[in-house]
């Protein structure tokens, strides 16, 4: 037996059937021109399902909103064109027999005054105020609360209709529902603000919402972090206690993957404990869960926003990743720049050609290849 066969058993979840544990991390890609993404978009992504990636998350793909984007090369979940565009991305990805969901997205007040492909638009946020503490815009009203939620919805009813396999909804790093989650900035006073378990009410709507959009065959993922992209050392919960407070009510509201977004894998989520946070998610929630975070590299992601590269990390660093799928720390591996780099990553591990991994050369993001 393979000191890596853990990797490579299949996963079922609701009726998705994947033949094995790797995951294509979203990373934006701004190859949309106008948010349609084209025939390089999908090739792109098909060379990587026909070279064994078991589950595709696209990119952030923004929603109904008009604050909701800060850049019009960033593909978008609304229009026409747009959804034309997926269509043929999710025909191209089923084509090799690859499976695919697109990661619903919403900035929030990630994106300043005049970004985006509606420059004139206010940005949608839990109470208008920065993660500054400094009060910028009005806090919206229930109404517009209401209408931020039915647009996860309608996005996800898309994603339906399209053909895709699962859906995962955007809620770390910063960005809309993240920000909803964080004390700093929601300071609201209504339902959707207050304790940690209260400010999950808008993340809760949306995903009881999407539910009723796809039915009950399509799963749910939702991705979350402690960190921000405002502040790294920022975390939502400091004991597991606190953890399982946080995700109880997102479980019992109908997630059924939680995709836990660390900067690197390997650090454990709590002082006393090797779990991650993957590790305790699942074990707090019995939901299965994503980890994510560095795999495959010898650095972090944020080297990569500075134009640096990283390295191959080292075979042993994979048996560890199976060794903890195998005795249930969590259940799928996310892969990002690694596979950005090289879409026959996956095929090579599959294969053994450790000697042939690579690292990350950051001329990768200029590039679809």
């Amino acid at each position: 037996m393979s000191s890596l066969d853990a990797l490579f058993q299949p996963f079922k979840i609701r009726d998705l059937e994947i033949p094995n544990r790797f995951v294509m991390a979203p990373m934006t890609r701004s190859f949309s021109p106008d948010g349609v993404p084209g025939e390089d978009v999908a090739d792109y992504y098909q060379r990587r399902a026909a070279a064994d990636v078991g589950l595709i998350l696209s990119e952030g793909t923004t929603i109904d909103r008009q604050g909701a984007s800060s850049d019009p090369r960033v593909p978008n979940f609304v229009h026409e064109d747009s959804l034309a565009g997926w269509r043929s991305v999710i025909g191209a990805v089923h084509e090799v027999g690859g499976k695919m969901g697109p990661q619903l997205w919403h900035v929030g007040m990630m994106r300043k005054p005049g970004q985006g492909p509606y420059p004139e638009a206010d940005s949608d946020s839990p109470s208008g105020v920065t993660h500054t503490g400094k009060q910028v815009l009005p806090a919206p009203s229930d109404e517009e609360v209401a209408d931020m939620v039915s647009a996860y919805a309608k996005a996800a009813g898309h994603a339906k209709d399209l053909g895709f396999d699962m859906i995962e909804i955007h809620g770390a790093h910063g960005y809309l529902i993240d920000q909803f989650f964080w004390s700093v900035m929601n300071q609201r006073d209504d339902r959707y603000g207050g304790s940690l378990e209260q400010r999950t009410e808008f993340a809760k709507e949306i995903i009881r919402q999407c539910r009723a959009a796809v039915g009950e065959g399509m799963p749910i993922f939702l991705r979350f972090s402690q960190w921000k992209q405002q502040d790294y050392t920022a975390r939502l919960a400091e004991t597991p206690e606190a953890l399982e407070s946080f995700l109880g009510g997102l479980a019992d509201a109908g997630v059924d993957v939680f995709h836990c977004s660390q900067r690197r894998f390997w650090e454990p989520e709590f002082d006393g404990s090797d779990l991650n946070l993957a590790g305790w998610t699942r074990k707090l929630t019995g939901k299965p869960t994503v980890t994510v975070g560095s795999v495959g590299l010898d650095s972090d992601f944020f080297t990569s926003f500075a134009g640096q590269g990283a390295g191959a990390s080292s075979h042993s660093g994979l048996e560890d990743l199976a060794a903890r799928v195998d005795r249930d720390e969590f259940d799928l591996v996310a892969v990002g720049r690694a596979l950005l780099h090289d879409p026959a990553w996956v095929a090579k591990v599959k294969r053994g050609k450790f000697d042939a991994l690579e690292g990350f050369d950051a001329a990768s993001l200029q590039v679809l290849t």
